[in-house]
């Protein structure tokens, strides 16, 4: 007797081929980190790359010239008024004979020094300040803002100047001075982030399980705030390495450290007959600050959100 086997049917088949197909698992969603995306964004951006190879080659130079060319730059190396691309000094001399090559490779050291210490020094009176003033409020914030406006309104060079006058001009007082009068715009801009931050879920749920003020302020908070802080500390070196060469240039700077500044200010009054003795320096201050400039505008573009989805 033959056995009839029974076929399963087309609909049940089907039904189990879509069950499986609902059972399979779905490939998960990769979400990248944001500093990642932040760094890949930065990366893609022609004017941040070329910001930061203007800025190596110039940090290559402060900082390996001196082995390579090893020479006091205060030593008088020919005869004053020497023209540059001559066998004696390859960019000449200035008034008084000294290789103008080797007072720029020194004088780099000097000037990046005091713009990058200096922008360090205002960043972090700016970030403190404006993270008390507005994780605070109140009476906290209306002192601190009057302080702001106080140091906003004076004359940031006429107050340096007199800064260093009265403690005589050397690195660290040029350094503090430029410091003390440029933290405003970075106090100003940490308020507003701290004021927009505190009112926020994550913030109240650090309060509601007994984080005290410090832990908030600065583990909680400023991490979210750092993206325009970043951008404003960058811009700030750019800003502190002009402030040390204007003061160099009026006579302020430190006589015993050769810098950019104090090149072009001792030289100003030959700057026809001597004009490579100015024009060299400048061309440096111009080349690092457009270099800081590019950086900072790439890193504004690749830390603001709304700017990385243009």
């Amino acid at each position: 007797m033959n056995k009839v086997v029974a076929m399963p049917s087309v609909s049940a088949a089907s039904s189990k081929t879509d069950a499986g197909a609902r059972a399979a698992p779905r490939p998960a969603v990769r979400v990248e980190h944001p500093g990642v995306e932040a760094m890949r964004m930065f990366l893609r951006n022609p004017s941040a790359i070329v910001g930061m190879a203007m800025l190596f080659l110039v940090l290559l130079v402060a900082i390996a010239g001196p082995w390579v060319l090893p020479a006091d730059p205060f030593e008088i190396k020919a005869a004053p008024l020497t023209p540059p691309f001559s066998e004696e000094a390859w960019l000449g001399t200035d008034y008084l004979g000294r290789d103008v090559l080797t007072a720029l490779v020194y004088g780099g050291r000097a000037t990046l020094l005091v713009g990058a210490v200096a922008a360090l020094l205002s960043v972090a009176i700016g970030i403190t300040l404006g993270a008390f003033a507005g994780y605070y409020g109140g009476k906290i914030d209306a002192a601190l803002m009057k302080l702001t406006e106080f140091f906003q309104v004076l004359p940031a060079l006429l107050f340096a100047m007199v800064v260093v006058t009265l403690f005589s001009p050397t690195l660290v007082t040029v350094t503090l001075a430029i410091g003390i009068v440029s933290w405003t715009g970075t106090a100003r801009l940490t308020r507003a982030e701290f004021m927009k931050f505190r009112g926020l879920e994550f913030v109240r749920a650090e309060r509601a399980i007994g984080a005290r003020d410090a832990r908030i302020i600065w583990k909680v908070i400023l991490p979210n705030a750092l993206p325009p802080l970043v951008v404003s500390a960058t811009l700030a070196v750019g800003a502190a390495i002009l402030f040390e060469a204007g003061l160099s240039f009026l006579g302020l700077g430190d006589p015993n450290q050769m810098s950019w500044g104090l090149m072009i200010g001792s030289s100003r009054q030959y700057v026809l007959s001597c004009w490579w003795a100015v024009a060299f320096p400048g061309a440096a201050i111009f080349v690092t600050v457009l270099a800081v400039s590019l950086i900072g505008d790439g890193l504004n573009d690749a830390l603001n959100p709304k700017l990385r989805e243009r």
